[in-house]
């Protein structure tokens, strides 16, 4: 009785490994996404409006953060405008600067053809004034682009 069964567990663990493999490649992007081009740091202040960059190829991306002052703990809004590009998929990266505060990325929705927006949200932090990058994720026809921006927030 006991041969009759031994092939039970391997037919179990194959099973489990092959679920598991699954669902690791579905949420593959939310814990490595694709390689993406990185743009470099510029020295628009999201406190003051949008800051505007050109991609490397072509094409115009806007980004916007309201209310501008940028409060910890409560929601924001975030708003991304495109030019002669076409955007598949847009998320906002939120990391600190000088400090982990932990995993942050709300995906965009398009709400047109060229505008994604969604909402996030900044936790509290325990120092009084937190450096903070947004990087703006995108997915286009040409691949990917990391476009970073880099503010502050006091309490």
């Amino acid at each position: 009785m006991a041969e009759k069964k031994s092939w039970i567990l391997p037919v179990v663990i194959l099973a489990a490994a092959a679920v598991l493999g699954g669902v690791a490649w579905y949420f593959r992007d939310y814990f490595e996404p694709p390689p993406a081009q990185l743009l470099p740091l510029d020295d628009c202040d999201l406190h003051k409006g949008a800051c505007s960059r050109t991609l490397p190829g072509g094409g115009e991306v806007i980004f916007a953060i309201e209310p501008r002052d940028i409060p910890l703990t409560r929601p924001l809004e975030l708003i991304v405008q495109t030019k002669n590009l076409a955007v598949d998929k847009a998320e906002v990266d939120f990391s600190g600067v000088s400090m982990n505060m932990g995993y942050n990325r709300p995906l965009l929705q398009k709400v047109a053809e060229g505008r994604f927006e969604g909402e996030g949200l900044l936790p509290v932090c325990i120092r009084q004034r937190m450096d903070w990058e947004a990087r703006l994720i995108l997915r286009t026809d040409r691949g990917g682009f990391i476009i970073p921006w880099r503010f502050e927030t006091v309490k």
